[in-house]
């Protein structure tokens, strides 16, 4: 493809993208393949921090929607693990930042006033929590007296418990319980009942970002179908000169390239002070619907050897899935598109 779809990003953008590209098909994916799937990779980590890509997370400024979205869809071309960990540190940590998904309305967590210490006391459990059990930081969000509250919890609290869980794709994850875990009132994020607007805010940001980790992916399947395509001989001639097959692929080329465009037009909208929900969730729709039928577009060009374990796509086709849940699943993006367009 030509240079000509990144015309509307400066150099320092460019650069920044081609960068995180490099670090992710060498080192980074290196570190990835030391370590042990489900679990957490502190290595990966350290080697994301080691080369900078962290410290953009905590700038002293405002952090960059636009340049969330670059690195995340740098990293994912080329190394999803990186991918994964960078944006679960961001998303661990930044209420942090900011007070220092979440359906946090059907919270089943609870935190009750400790009198002693002026802090809370937090019982209860959390389900589907990232890096749980291996983290040395959660941030939570219960319910208190005063409404939803942010807490960081270290992860060596008494009283809290975690259980690793076995997912499709191999990523840390498990569920942790609380059996009455003591917050001191310096672990509170914000103040009491403002919980909601750490988790939003958080959201906001991030929130585009999920469809640039989408669109990496995608862009990677494409890249490896058209190859695929280009060499691979079938009845005497290229499978691309099938025109199902090079018309299929050329349709999703299309639509990845809109779908990165329209994540591109919410994180510059979110940048300029002027975030928009609706346009952030038809991004996130656009890409990660996008991603899943390009993976497997090429999973299909590929034949089984597309679904060989250890094969590049067989490792995508289990990492696409998530994105269209977390963060808010593909039909809550809708609902908010509905509710926007109808003025609800």
């Amino acid at each position: 493809m030509s240079s000509a779809p990144d015309l509307h990003l400066s150099a320092a953008q460019q650069e920044l993208y081609e960068t995180t590209r490099g670090l992710a098909a060498g080192r980074l994916t290196e570190l990835a393949r030391q370590g042990t799937p489900g679990t957490v990779n502190r290595a990966l980590i350290r080697g994301l921090a080691e080369h900078g890509l962290l410290a953009r997370l905590f700038t002293a400024g405002r952090l960059q929607a636009m340049d969330l979205c670059l690195v995340r869809e740098a990293l994912a071309r080329d190394c999803t693990e990186a991918e994964t960990a960078f944006a679960l540190q961001g998303l661990g940590a930044h209420p942090v930042l900011l007070a220092g998904s979440s359906d946090v309305a059907a919270l089943t967590l609870t935190a009750q006033p400790d009198r002693q210490t002026r802090g809370h006391r937090l019982t209860g459990s959390k389900l589907w929590i990232s890096n749980a059990p291996d983290a040395d930081i959660y941030t939570v969000f219960a319910r208190a007296p005063e409404g939803i509250t942010a807490f960081a919890v270290p992860g060596d609290s008494p009283g809290l418990t975690g259980e690793r869980k076995s997912m499709l794709a191999p990523h840390a994850i498990g569920s942790l319980e609380f059996d009455g875990v003591a917050v001191p009132p310096e672990n509170r994020l914000g103040a009491p009942g403002e919980g909601f607007k750490v988790a939003m805010r958080t959201l906001d940001l991030f929130r585009p970002s999920v469809g640039a980790f989408a669109i990496g992916m995608a862009r990677a399947a494409l890249e490896m179908a058209v190859e695929h395509a280009r060499t691979r001989q079938a009845f005497g001639r290229p499978l691309s000169a099938n025109q199902a097959v090079s018309h299929r692929l050329a349709e999703l080329a299309a639509r990845t390239q809109a779908a990165r465009l329209l994540v591109h037009q919410a994180a510059a909208a979110h940048d300029a002070g002027r975030p928009d929900r609706a346009l952030a969730a038809m991004a996130k729709l656009l890409a990660t619907e996008t991603a899943q039928a390009a993976v497997d577009a090429a999973v299909q060009v590929h034949g089984a050897r597309g679904l060989e374990q250890g094969h590049p796509l067989e490792h995508l086709y289990r990492d696409v899935r998530a994105p269209r849940i977390y963060e808010g699943a593909s039909e809550i993006q809708r609902e908010i598109i509905a509710r926007s367009l109808f003025g609800r």
